[in-house]
């Protein structure tokens, strides 16, 4: 299952340019030369980039205008993201910038650089826990510190909340920031838990893991062929002792920023490319002003069924990857603009989609008889926000209710610009000669690298997500937190066994047999040991991605042990991936791909569950400190953000939009800082 239920499932790679992630050709024309800067900022354990935005300049006014009032909704729900992320983040954030833009004590001393890096990591994941390990990010300065920068601000200049002092509010956000044992995770996935009132989420507040499954539980008709994405756009609480929800809408909870997402859209509506479009944005801002999820089937069936428009938008309430339960969805969008001559390679794919499911390994009971809708294509990302800013995925796949995908189709986009930047930014790094174990490894992916890296993700997003069905009965959510790691590792290994299939050859897809080994030992050289350079020493793994590539590479390695299809070696003190056998090693991904299909097809929760806890979670603790030591040698940052480029309309004297300008210069403390005097209406506390 794709997310639980219902809109995005997105390939998140991050780190990815120190992972070997490339690209196709690159940018070729609005000025974007070999002196374009994709490098920005460095700090803790992240590295800031620049993404290009090739051909926009080529596009008509009228593409380019409805770029930027897209781009404009775009950011308006940045902060509806922070505060879902934790009830606590607007207040923390906004006095930390308080105190960056007015403090006029001594800025050169060591606490107040880790203050800065502190108010860096804050953004970069879009509030107080890490974006990809979900545990609090804990100050390297101290408390009292903190307490006396800001007491050295002058009050009148700090957005103390609902007219508290100083006093007041230091007494709120102090133990939040401060104390380990306060709101340790953003989402607790700990087996036993209660993972609701264990996470700190702004999803639920004083409901327990047994109140929120039996309110859903409750409204869902088992029956129902086509049934609503209970729970995608809500807060649950009590009220009198009632289990109940705040929705996320127009005049409800969150209502002073939808209500400028909305007045951005109704711009772009004016200027939408088409009738279908223009019916497409009109829809989803039915949706913002009710709150009604039929309304957003109604306009997840329109947009997956536009595939005229060059321009694209995704924005909304879509991932449910940080709700502990799969049900609530976090805010984001992006712009983007199709890739022309890049799409040949996914539409070459699309066309042949009921090809790929008809010869996939699974049992034929769990194979769609004929697959629907199923569009591709290569895409430009125009800008990113809520969450899809600063970290981004390389790969969309969507929309994620099974039904709608069943009868209507899927879209599926691969982001060329994004990973090309991951490719300039990687250049040289040495990441390849210190896990790779020999030069026919790094010839591999040096000669192939990008082209089967991308292949993989067109394949995981076209084809792996959209393959398969549900057997009768069985409900989208019945693997519950086990769901979306799951779905990935379905998507992923799909994508796996096709790579070394000869039709990907006779299609034009790859040059020859060989080149599917470059992502074949990639992908088990990931999933094995280097992700784990972005998991703390002594913790497990938690994020859905890195439990799906964890899950196949330990799959594989175990099951093909006897024969040594692939083994971890020792050579001169040093672990690393051999690959012995890799025609063996794709009938391996096609065996499990079987299994992890018919868990999904079934509902099978405790083998789900089992396959997910025992490939997925552990941590070798010896293989892990090896990793983390040969990756700090390399003074590489394990985790990439980015900053968007800069719109602006240009009028005429009767204000009529005459062009729409795009430049890079803008920085990443200016960026953030910059959005947060423009894009912050929503009080302090929801």
């Amino acid at each position: 299952m794709k997310k639980t239920v219902y809109m995005l499932t997105s390939l998140f790679i991050l780190g990815a340019c120190t992972q070997g992630k490339q690209a196709g050709s690159g940018p070729a024309d609005d000025g974007i030369d070999s002196a374009f800067e994709y490098k920005v900022d460095r700090f803790a354990d992240i590295e800031i980039l620049r993404y290009p935005v090739p051909g926009f300049n080529s596009l008509s006014l009228q593409q380019k205008e409805l770029i930027y009032y897209l781009s404009q909704a775009a950011l308006e729900g940045r902060d509806i993201l922070w505060d879902q992320h934790n009830r606590y983040n607007l207040t923390i954030r906004r006095v930390c910038e308080g105190v960056y833009e007015n403090y006029m004590g001594d800025k050169s001393s060591d606490d107040w650089k880790q203050f800065e890096t502190y108010l860096k990591q804050i953004w970069m994941a879009n509030g107080i826990h890490h974006h990809y390990s979900e545990d609090k990010i804990m100050p390297q300065f101290t408390q009292e510190y903190f307490v006396s920068i800001v007491k050295g601000v002058d009050p009148g200049r700090m957005p103390f909340r609902d007219g508290m002092a100083a006093d007041e509010t230091l007494s709120e956000i102090l133990p939040v920031m401060f104390d380990p044992a306060v709101m340790p995770r953003r989402m607790n996935q700990a087996s036993g838990a209660d993972i609701v009132a264990t996470s700190a989420v702004n999803f639920y507040e004083g409901v327990t893991q047994q109140e929120v499954e039996s309110f859903y539980h409750a409204m869902k008709n088992p029956t129902d062929e086509t049934p609503l994405s209970y729970g995608l756009n809500s807060k649950v609480t009590k009220v009198d002792g009632q289990v109940t929800e705040q929705v996320w809408k127009l005049g409800g909870m969150y209502d002073k920023a939808i209500e400028r997402i909305v007045g951005w859209l109704e711009k772009a509506a004016a200027v939408a490319e088409n009738d279908h479009q223009k019916e497409v944005i009109t829809l989803l801002i039915d949706y913002y002003r009710s709150g009604d999820l039929k309304r957003f089937d109604d306009y997840s069936v329109k947009w997956v069924t536009d595939t005229a428009s060059r321009v694209d938008f995704i924005n909304g309430f879509i991932e449910t990857y940080t709700d502990p339960l799969g049900l609530k969805a976090t805010w984001e969008a992006m712009v983007n603009f199709k890739s022309e001559e890049a799409s040949k390679r996914t539409q070459i794919i699309s066309d042949n989609a009921q090809w790929f499911e008809n010869h996939s390994p699974i049992d034929d009971r769990f194979k769609k008889e004929k697959v629907k809708g199923v569009s591709a294509k290569v895409i430009t990302a125009a800008i990113l926000g809520g969450d899809t800013y600063p970290a981004t995925p390389i790969g969309i796949n969507l929309p994620n209710a099974d039904w709608i995908r069943r009868d209507h189709g899927s879209k599926s986009v691969t982001i060329d610009n994004i990973t090309y930047a991951y490719t300039k930014a990687a250049e040289g790094n040495g990441f390849n000669e210190e896990f790779m174990w020999s030069d026919t490894e790094r010839e591999l992916a040096k000669q192939y690298g990008p082209l089967t890296d991308n292949l993989h993700t067109d394949l995981h997003e076209c084809l792996g997500h959209g393959s398969g069905k549900l057997l009768p009965g069985v409900s989208s959510d019945v693997l519950q937190a086990y769901g979306s790691p799951l779905e990935e590792t379905r998507a992923d290994l799909f994508a796996l066994y096709y790579l070394a299939d000869p039709k990907l050859v006779e299609l034009g897809l790859l040059p020859d047999s060989e080149a599917y080994k470059a992502e074949y030992y990639s992908y088990i050289m990931n999933g094995a040991m280097t992700q784990l350079t972005r998991i703390q020493p002594g913790k497990e793994i938690e994020q859905a991605h890195m439990r799906n590539r964890a899950l196949i590479s330990r799959w594989v390695i175990e099951k093909g042990r006897d024969e040594k299809v692939v083994e971890l070696t020792q050579q001169e003190g040093k672990t690393y991936v051999v690959v012995n056998n890799y025609e063996k090693l794709r009938s391996l991904f096609g065996e499990l791909l079987a299994e992890v299909q018919r868990i999904k097809s079934e509902g099978d929760f405790a083998a789900g569950k089992l396959l997910v806890e025992t490939y997925g979670v552990k941590v070798d603790p010896i293989l892990h400190e090896e990793v983390l030591a040969r990756y700090e040698s390399l003074n590489l940052a394990p985790y990439k953000g980015f900053v968007n480029p800069v719109y602006k309309l240009v009028t005429d004297d009767k204000g009529k939009v005459t062009d729409v300008t795009i430049s890079y210069d803008e920085n990443y403390v200016d960026q953030q800082l910059r959005y947060s005097r423009q894009y912050s209406v929503l009080p302090l506390k929801n």
